[in-house]
């Protein structure tokens, strides 16, 4: 178990815990996805686990994606059919081990007359998709049915649609829920910790750490240095005299609500502009509509939100393929953006590189970037892998789950809803927040937040138990309250006040001054297209590709 305390009023004790541990068998710089996969699959090997994070734990592409945790099957159509197949066995695999978190959701394709794609090439590769994942899924729906079951959808030249089968996530609830699998076995995570330099020579990596908040430095020795950190992977290599050609893209989504446009399947819809697929979603109770795909500036260590192209490329698509329904830019609830890494191969454009993962090695510093959400364990093996040589020989089981069992009572302690999502999100701490809600709040704790499908108690838990140091960690990473609500939940200050106040142990003065830094980080960048959010974006006239 991990001795790095998460508990509120923990972070000093953490950082002098940490100064007092000096080597480790690998320190991980970058908290996203792939760094917490790395822990988790090197703390179960027994080594001695390091990880922090500059920022906040999965503040950057790994909370900004489009949930979706796929095969990839634009991969079958372009030839790659084993990058399809090792993201169609992981999307099975994370559905089978962590129900509630990672489900099951169906996608349709609209198919009209005279444009692509047609319905019976479109359905031969659905039948390889299936035959991938080794269970049917697709299944074709008359123009008839699809009128009468989405009366808002373009009629005009329907011909039918194609229903097929991925999954969806809490992106950032994945990473949280992998990290604290990796503090089960040992790991030690901190976020707002800088890695600022290195030092090789034969033996070891010396690491220069920066606690961001408080300003201090320490150095740690580790056999090895996994450099995670993404879209800023060169930042590190560099140091090193290396760099890789990453091209990072930005891809930008907005929340409207569910009942301004009702769908139960993620539309597949190819943009009238320039036939890239875009999606239109359920999830946690609202209707998302994304991505776009644009080259962007080589990020700073600052936010980046979506701008006037791109907020009105979106509303276009809702407008061609959801005419009835109207969406107009006041519907917008809010929005979010993020810049993904990919390593660069020359392509046209942003959107047809390819999504696969790279991993370098410059003597004990074994970097990686590129890649996607789904196949976080196949690139966390890989990284292990190469950096095998400077490690203390272990064994395990490849095979073994990532998530372990839920406690088989939470499902008799909430309402079935409710549990399977507590048991997904939570895991093994699922039945203490129940448990701790029924104590102290009573059901109406486990009840949802009107317009999210959170509950108090899990808010609480989070506040008192995940690192929170920022409020925006709280209501865009811990919990989605900053994208589900109007105002990003602003409005519900007194009541999040009164509840989670005592829990982070904050002032009042304290509570204030946070209030204001995610009243106007809200703003900037995760509400209209701002001023903020185009300077950041620095947005060429090339167009939308």
């Amino acid at each position: 178990m991990s001795i790095i305390d998460w508990k509120s009023g923990g972070r000093e004790r953490s950082w002098r815990a940490l100064t007092e541990n000096t080597h480790w068998d690998i320190v991980i710089a970058g908290g996203g996805v792939t760094g917490a996969g790395v822990a988790r699959e090197a703390a179960r090997r027994g080594l001695r686990v390091l990880l922090v994070d500059r920022q906040d734990f999965s503040w950057g592409t790994s909370s900004r994606s489009s949930k979706m945790v796929h095969g990839g099957l634009r991969y079958i159509a372009q030839g790659d059919v084993r990058t399809t197949l090792h993201s169609v066995k992981e999307r099975e695999r994370l559905m089978q081990e962590a129900p509630g978190l990672v489900d099951l959701m169906p996608y349709m394709m609209p198919h009209y007359e005279g444009r692509f794609p047609g319905r019976f090439a479109f359905g031969m590769l659905l039948k390889v998709y299936d035959l991938l994942a080794r269970r049917k899924y697709h299944t074709f729906h008359g123009a008839a049915a699809i009128r009468e079951r989405y009366p808002f959808i373009n009629p005009e030249g329907l011909a039918g649609a194609s229903e097929f089968a991925d999954a969806v996530t809490d992106d950032s609830r994945l990473v949280m829920r992998i990290l604290h699998e990796a503090r089960r076995d040992g790991a030690e995570v901190i976020n707002y910790v800088a890695v600022d330099g290195t030092e090789q020579n034969a033996d070891s990596v010396t690491v220069t750490l920066r606690d961001t908040i408080g300003g201090a430095s320490c150095k740690v020795s580790a056999s090895v240095l996994v450099n995670a950190t993404g879209v800023w992977v060169n930042e590190l290599r560099e140091q090193l005299g290396q760099s890789a050609d990453v091209r990072p893209a930005r891809g930008s989504h907005i929340v409207i609500p569910a009942e301004r446009l009702p769908v139960d399947v993620s539309f597949t819809i190819l943009h009238p502009e320039d036939q890239r697929p875009i999606f239109v979603y359920p999830w946690e109770g609202r209707t998302v509509i994304g991505t776009t795909d644009l080259d962007h500036p080589k990020p700073d260590n600052g936010e980046v939100g979506i701008t006037r192209r791109e907020m009105d490329y979106l509303l276009a698509l809702a407008a061609f393929q959801f005419p009835a329904a109207g969406i107009q830019e006041q519907d917008v609830i809010s929005s979010w953006a993020g810049v993904r890494p990919l390593v660069a191969s020359g392509a046209k454009n942003s959107s047809k590189e390819s999504r696969d993962h790279t991993v370098w090695k410059d003597g004990r510093v074994v970097s990686v970037s590129g890649g996607k959400l789904t196949t976080f364990r196949l690139i966390a093996l890989d990284v292990l892998k190469e950096a095998r040589d400077e490690l203390p020989e272990y064994d395990v089981d490849k095979k073994a789950p990532v998530f372990s069992k839920t406690e088989t009572s939470v499902a008799s302690l909430a309402g079935e809803e409710m549990a399977h999502r507590l048991a997904g999100f939570y895991g093994q701490d699922a039945a203490e927040i129940i448990r701790t809600a029924k104590a102290h709040g009573g059901a109406a704790d486990l009840q949802c937040i009107p317009g999210t499908h959170a509950c108090w108690a899990e808010l609480r838990w989070q506040a008192a138990s995940e690192a929170v140091v920022h409020l925006d960690d709280l209501l865009l990473r811990r919990n989605r309250l900053g994208l589900l609500l109007k105002n990003g939940g602003l409005d519900l200050l007194p009541e999040l006040k009164e509840r989670l106040q005592p829990m982070l142990g904050w002032s009042d003065e304290h509570w204030a001054a946070e209030v204001e830094r995610y009243r106007r980080l809200w703003t900037q960048y995760y509400s209209l297209p701002s001023a903020q959010s185009e300077q950041a974006a620095n947005l060429s006239e090339a167009e939308i590709a």
